[in-house]
């Protein structure tokens, strides 16, 4: 798992993970192994938490893909769209993970997505929907402890990439799947 945390204030957007990887139980320290969990994709960011198979087919997605928009909702979802159609045709070794408790007529990614644009902070769903946030969202297993960072710091008028910084570390600090270097990528408004 992975921390991503995306900030948005009258001059910045700022989205920055973790880069600690871990399989299972066991992580690796990041002076072996440093993951990028963010991707740049046109004049857009995306970061991702959950399986890291997903930063490889990424990577081979948008190279097939070079000149993919994600800077709009609605480019956002269709982004996903074809992403979810290419799963199926491109990577044999992708399955649907049905829940047996879940009634949802929708498929699952299994994984959560954050994105940032001009446009503001995006948060992708594991059923692909897509919620626009004002202020600032979270994803990954260290979520809670960076919102709760970021809630009680946001009306302190703390430059964004600052605020990033303080919320990944309180999930770095907290949760045992966060870990590593801070990265951070900054969209200047102003």
């Amino acid at each position: 798992m992975s921390i991503a945390v995306a900030i948005r204030n009258a001059r910045q957007i700022v989205l920055g993970s973790d880069t600690q990887t871990s399989f299972g139980s066991s992580r690796v320290p990041t002076d072996n192994l440093k993951t990028t969990k963010i991707h740049q994709i046109g004049d857009a960011y995306l970061a991702t938490t959950g399986w890291g198979l997903y930063e490889n087919i990424l990577d081979d997605y948008l190279a097939r893909s070079p000149n993919t928009k994600i800077n709009t909702k609605q480019a956002i979802f269709s982004f996903f769209m074809a992403f979810w159609k290419a799963l199926h045709e491109h990577y044999p070794f992708v399955k649907d993970q049905p829940d047996k408790e879940d009634e949802s007529p929708f498929g699952s990614l299994d994984a959560s997505f954050l994105a940032i644009s001009m446009q503001g902070v995006f948060h992708i769903g594991a059923d692909m929907s897509v919620s626009s946030f004002e202020k600032y969202y979270a994803i990954g297993s260290g979520a809670d402890y960076a919102l709760g960072a970021v809630a009680a710091l946001y009306e302190d008028d703390l430059d964004a990439t600052v605020l990033c910084r303080k919320a990944i570390s309180a999930a770095i600090d907290f949760d045992v799947h966060c870990g590593g270097e801070i990265d951070i990528r900054v969209i200047n408004l102003a």
